[in-house]
């Protein structure tokens, strides 16, 4: 064993898959790439997700108390990063980087038809929000892309450095 920098923790302990988080601000719509999230509870599904008050997307969550989270697939990568290298600040993400949408049900964030499956939420709890940026949110709609389901997701390590999921193995579970 030798030691390694606490700086690289994180690069250890990631959560699963890189998502989009999308919101809407006043009419405006915007995406991030959000790495720092979990379950919760399972029913109903609840999220906590980590946004920083530095980004962007951190006023219009806090401010709409909704959104959704796009789970994307391996092959929209590159456009992954592209979302995570500009900010909505400054930046139509959706016309820059040519991100088709499609309206929710129940929120006014945009779904994202090129993903694996979309979560409309609702932020059920913000008293993380000021001391962590953490907001915990409650999945009122799911989607997900029949055509998608076996595609393969992406999970960040730091830096530049991306896994993709691999092989899927089934182990007997007194849970369904």
């Amino acid at each position: 064993m030798r030691t390694l920098a606490l700086a690289k923790v994180y690069q250890l302990i990631e959560p699963g898959p890189v998502v989009l988080l999308t919101t809407s601000h006043r009419g405006i719509p915007n995406v991030m790439a959000m790495s720092w999230h979990m379950m919760v509870e399972f029913t109903p599904p609840q999220v906590a997700c980590i946004v920083s008050n530095r980004n962007h997307s951190f006023k219009a969550l806090r401010r709409s108390k909704e959104c959704v989270i796009a789970i994307p697939p391996a092959g929209f990568l590159k456009t992954v990063v592209a979302i995570g290298n500009c900010s909505g600040a400054d930046t139509d993400k959706f016309a820059t980087l040519g991100i088709g949408t499609k309206p929710a049900r129940h929120v006014a964030a945009p779904l994202l038809p090129d993903c694996i499956a979309n979560l409309e939420c609702h932020v059920i709890d913000t008293r993380m929000v000021d001391a962590y940026c953490m907001f915990i949110l409650e999945v009122v709609q799911a989607w997900i892309d029949p055509k998608r389901r076996d595609a393969k997701t992406v999970h960040h390590q730091g830096w530049g450095i991306f896994a993709l999921d691999g092989r899927t193995i089934t182990l007997p579970s007194d849970k369904a």
